[in-house]
């Protein structure tokens, strides 16, 4: 709905804008800001989704890790699952709680595992429920697995520290080059070109 209705108001600024001064840049400028006003949903939609798998993507290990004490304590995987969610106040939290709900109301628990990956559509937590799945389908240790599972998101999560630490002096570069050297020479060799042209005039 707010599509539409942002292109009309988009269309409507476009018509004032030409009427005030009829050009061909003025119609071109319209036509931009009614394209724009149109997908500006869209952007913002995808750029929540992003910040949301991100923090997934960040609370991930730790709640592994609530997960694997509690079962290590002598809980089973539901209880673990909904003691992290009561402890946890992020998006993962919200998702494990609608995945115990489904599981509540009847559905069978790969069903509600791979809904929850599918919703969350993070890499990581897609690999987290497959490695469930097999283990509730073959019998494996869920321990085992949870252990392993927190162990590798750790390893993940320091690889990608390290991947954003590595990119920093590349990201730096521009802003330098063009914004802090230009000023330091001019700072520096300001003086100096000043005292060579007064001294050769």
């Amino acid at each position: 709905m707010a599509k539409p209705l942002l292109a009309l108001a988009g269309f409507c600024a476009a018509v004032l804008l030409y009427l005030g001064d009829p050009s061909a840049g003025k119609a071109f400028l319209g036509l931009a800001v009614v394209v724009v006003a149109y997908f500006v949903p869209d952007l913002l939609i995808r750029s929540t989704a992003e910040k949301r798998r991100d923090n997934i993507r960040r609370e991930l290990p730790n709640t592994l890790d609530q997960m694997l004490i509690s079962v290590q304590a002598g809980l089973g995987f539901e209880a673990s699952m909904a003691r992290a969610a009561a402890n946890g106040t992020g998006p993962l939290a919200d998702e494990l709680i609608r995945t115990l709900q489904d599981i509540q109301v009847g559905r069978s628990r790969k069903e509600a595992y791979l809904d929850m990956a599918s919703r969350v559509d993070v890499p990581d937590l897609r690999s987290f429920v497959r490695a469930i799945v097999q283990a509730d389908a073959y019998g494996i240790a869920i321990a085992k697995v949870l252990k392993a599972q927190a162990q590798e998101m750790r390893t993940k999560r320091r690889q990608r520290a390290e991947e954003h630490a590595m990119k920093i002096p590349v990201k730096i570069l521009f802003p330098l080059i063009f914004c802090i050297l230009p000023t330091l020479f001019i700072i520096l060799l300001g003086p100096a070109v000043l005292r060579i042209i007064g001294a050769f005039s």
